[in-house]
């Protein structure tokens, strides 16, 4: 009943309609901190004006983002929500370890807060670092129920710094979700302005010729895809926000020359991944989803929906620096100052080229090239042949042979397409941030800050095939949409290892609810923990996972408008 009704929720469930004169519209306030062991958080409907036009925001004690909560690491909390909405809603805690009646998801932790009734949550803290909460339930964190969480550790943590921010990163829209939802399922491409164009046929001849330009739009075509399928949903309705704060409006951190800046970047959005630099500073990075990793210099990383990233920056000069984080199709930006006076403010780079997705994005097979190295489709794309491929780098993780338990895989509707050679690419920083000339996070660059070495290894492996149908807006597990699925039975005390594979040309950030993700990154002895974990185009990636927590738990991608299909149920007994 729940898996009808959860797809039911998401669909159909109204905003209140109010009069949106001058006098009753109300900003939300500046970001608070509140810290201690008891919090009050109430939901409820707060006017707002990011574009110049009256929008209503779900939002926690009136404010966008959500007060920020401080914890202390061994302590318990008690956390009493209020519900003003005129629907059911919900907190959960994003990456928090805890029990599964205190998670916050609708039909499998508890009934979620009836309107005008309060639900107290209360759990020991077990871990530190940065994490975030949001809404569960309908669309509302679409609209705002979100906000950062900090855990002040009991240890002294392994590096140093003077100051410490929250950013928040996230995406807003004027229009009510269910209207955007409503026409990605009338035309999956309706907020995509990047399509190809005569023009952009007439520029792929002069590089490549009359017959392979044709031949590789011709192939595109024949598969009802296209290589600028990169966001769901784009700067033509979202307005990018960093704390709240447009880019015209600003963000603002402020510094003194030579200091040590800690920051918290959450992406907090409902459907964007951020690229993230901050021009002529390098950014050290120190903790994944939470957990320290071995410093690692960058000067860009990519930033997936759900995911947090904490780095540490030394600006040298009296300056403002720019805190650019760009939309991954190209669309927009969001922008803040990391600066020494609130006076000056920074001026953001140049955007980069729109994306283009590649063969290797879509999991093409070797023997779909001819024997020069190119597409037999004739697309001329940068994938090498058989004889010039080096032997992968990742081959060992390929041999790995656990016990694979089978899973039902369903073909027709709900899947449009099949990676037929899925390779792991921890080294790809993705599509967009490839060979730009910076410094660019991976997954192999995240190394747990301490060894893993004599960790158990998996008693067994289960294989998840991300699925989807593009032209229809479909998006499923293995081919099956949730509302039609069996829960993934895990039992206590095993370990098992997870492999997704991802079929369609969309980046998917996987969540799995009350349990931690050991990725796989090429290094054994320091496995990456997180909690939310990337899955590109038309790859692969495993991670193991300690069944340590009994109950029922959600597991889904955290792409808000893919969840309601790519979503499972796991029971732990």
């Amino acid at each position: 009943m729940f898996r009808r009704t959860f797809v039911k929720g998401l669909i159909l469930t109204p905003f209140p309609a109010y009069a949106t004169t001058k006098s009753n519209i109300t900003q939300p306030s500046q970001t608070s901190v509140l810290q201690g062991r008891e919090f009050f958080l109430e939901i409820g409907y707060t006017l707002v004006q990011f574009t110049g036009k009256v929008s209503v925001a779900t939002t926690v004690n009136g404010q966008l983002p959500a007060p920020t909560l401080v914890w202390d690491e061994g302590e318990i909390v008690t956390l009493h929500v209020t519900n003003h909405l005129k629907t059911t809603s919900s907190i959960h805690w994003h990456g928090i370890i805890l029990p599964t009646s205190m998670d916050g998801v609708p039909g499998l932790s508890f009934d979620g807060i009836a309107p005008g009734e309060t639900f107290t949550y209360r759990f020991k803290v077990q871990q530190h670092g940065t994490y975030w909460y949001h809404s569960h339930s309908n669309f509302q964190e679409q609209t705002g129920v979100y906000g950062a969480i900090v855990i002040r550790p009991k240890k002294k943590e392994p590096f140093n710094y003077d100051r410490d921010y929250v950013v928040v990163l996230s995406d807003w829209s004027d229009e009510k979700p269910m209207t955007i939802y409503s026409k990605l399922k009338m035309m999956s491409s309706y907020y995509n302005y990047s399509q190809r164009t005569v023009g952009n046929f007439m520029d792929e001849v002069k590089e490549k010729g009359f017959m392979t330009a044709s031949s590789d739009r011709k192939m595109w075509n024949e598969m009802r895809m296209s290589d600028r399928d990169i966001s769901d949903v784009s700067g033509a309705t979202y307005t990018y926000l960093m704390n709240g704060k447009n880019p015209t409006t600003h963000f603002k951190a402020l510094f003194e020359k030579g200091e040590k800046i800690r920051l918290r970047f959450v992406n907090a959005a409902a459907m964007t991944f951020f690229d993230v630099r901050i021009p002529e500073l390098t950014m050290q990075v120190v903790a994944a989803d939470g957990n320290h990793v071995l410093p690692v210099n960058i000067e860009e990383f990519r930033i997936g929906v759900a995911e947090t990233y904490d780095v540490i920056v030394e600006p040298k000069k009296h300056q403002a620096y720019a805190i650019f984080a760009q939309s991954i199709d190209r669309s927009g930006y969001t922008l803040g100052s990391l600066t020494p006076n609130t006076s000056m403010l920074a001026t953001p780079p140049p955007m980069d080229p729109k994306p283009i997705l590649t063969h290797a994005d879509m999991g093409m097979a070797m023997d779909e090239m001819d024997h020069d190295g190119g597409m037999k489709c004739g697309a001329g794309m940068s994938m090498p042949s058989k004889k010039n491929m080096k032997k992968s780098k990742y081959a060992h993780m390929e041999s790995q042979h656990y016990p694979i338990t089978p899973l039902p895989m369903a073909e027709g509707v709900q899947i449009d397409m099949r990676a037929t050679s899925p390779q792991y690419r921890l080294d790809d920083p993705g599509v967009g941030l490839r060979n730009n000339g910076r410094k660019v996070l991976s997954y192999a660059d995240l190394k747990n800050r301490y060894s893993t070495r004599n960790a158990k290894k998996p008693d067994r492996e289960i294989i998840l095939h991300l699925t989807g149908n593009m032209e229809r807006f479909m998006w499923s597990i293995n081919g099956i949409k949730y509302a039609d699925a069996e829960p993934l039975a895990f039992a206590y005390g095993e370990r098992i290892r997870i492999t997704f594979i991802n079929d369609t040309m969309m980046n998917h950030p996987m969540h799995l609810h009350g349990m931690w993700s050991d990725v796989e990154t090429g290094d054994d002895a320091h496995l990456v923990r997180k909690h939310t974990v990337i899955v590109q185009p038309g790859a692969k990636i495993s991670y193991r996972v300690t069944v340590d927590a009994k109950g029922r738990w959600a597991f889904h991608c955290h792409m808000l408008y893919h969840m309601a299909g790519m979503f499972r149920e796991v029971h732990v007994v």
